[in-house]
């Protein structure tokens, strides 16, 4: 977090704008009288969790829009919907978006019996919290209980989804005067993964960077021709959840492709990680743009009436 707040305020200054950091709570009336103390034009906001807890994100945009304070990014509603992963998979298939099958405990009983693998994850929390490779359940008979001790942890409500064996892919978004402008396809390559290992971007692969995870999860912008026709249907699928999820400044879509070369919705990210190594400044970049242009694309998107 810190690290964002550093490149969007050096890109603020670039800009020309003057940026004072500000910390979100659940304390809404200090908050409140904090902004109002300050009066911004506009607020970038970076609240990616709240107090520990990813559940409550969408209060951030929510105190804006009641202070009628412009503001970066997704609005309220996409904010909320999509912070349950659950809601956004239900979203996704009524709308015949292909996202992955998934179980929750109540309906265990059931489902269990499709083959699996599943992974398990957390349905609130994002940035991979809690996912691991142990995540990753093949006997159905042990789903319930690792089901039941994932709520128990830091993850929080969890849920099973479908392990699609196959690729991964991560799909920048980026709001603009005539509709999203989808940025370069990122592609995340499990280097010399050993056989029985999960090709998952858990948390190590996000945050230790010390880690086997880490070290060997590479991203990738470079495909050959016989790529193509997926590329294509990946850009196609993350505007139609652009669209349905009525998004605003920035966004990112994560994808499996199974072994067949069909892709799988994972997650619909609003306001996804801007940090200079993050995976949308660098798709960005791949298109030309610094991040200051990137900032002020959001900006410019966010503000649009």
């Amino acid at each position: 977090m810190l690290e964002e707040a550093a490149a969007v305020s050096e890109a603020l200054a670039e800009l020309g704008h003057q940026a004072t950091d500000a910390v979100f709570s659940l304390n809404l009336e200090a908050v409140s009288a904090r902004l109002r103390e300050l009066g911004p034009d506009f607020v970038f906001n970076l609240v990616e969790s709240v107090e520990g807890s990813g559940r409550l994100v969408y209060l951030a945009p929510a105190l804006l829009d009641f202070l009628k304070i412009r503001y970066s990014g997704c609005p309220t509603e996409a904010i909320f919907v999509t912070g349950s992963k659950l809601l956004t998979k239900r979203m996704l298939q009524g709308a015949g978006i292909p996202t992955a099958p998934w179980l929750t405990l109540a309906t265990l009983e059931q489902e269990a019996r499709q083959a699996g693998p599943w992974i398990v994850k957390s349905v609130w929390e994002h940035a991979s919290i809690g996912l691991t490779e142990t995540s990753v359940v093949a006997d159905p008979l042990t789903l319930a209980d690792r089901l039941r001790r994932a709520t128990a942890s830091a993850q929080g409500d969890s849920f099973a989804e479908l392990y699609i064996h196959g690729r991964e892919f991560n799909v920048s978004v980026l709001g603009g005067p005539d509709g999203p402008k989808v940025l370069p396809v990122a592609e995340m390559v499990f280097v010399d993964f050993p056989d029985g290992r999960p090709k998952i971007v858990d948390y190590r692969a996000k945050w230790d960077e010390e880690s086997f995870e880490f070290k060997n999860t590479v991203r990738t912008f470079e495909f050959g021709p016989n790529d193509a026709p997926l590329i294509d249907q990946l850009r196609d699928l993350s505007e139609h959840c652009w669209n349905l999820f009525q998004l605003r400044g920035y966004a990112r879509v994560d994808f499996r492709v199974d072994e067949a070369g069909r892709p799988w919705v994972l997650e619909v990210n609003t306001n996804p990680c801007i940090s200079k190594q993050a995976g949308f400044l660098t798709a960005a970049e791949k298109a030309g743009l610094s991040p200051a242009q990137a900032v002020a694309r959001i900006i410019a998107d966010s503000t649009r009436e």
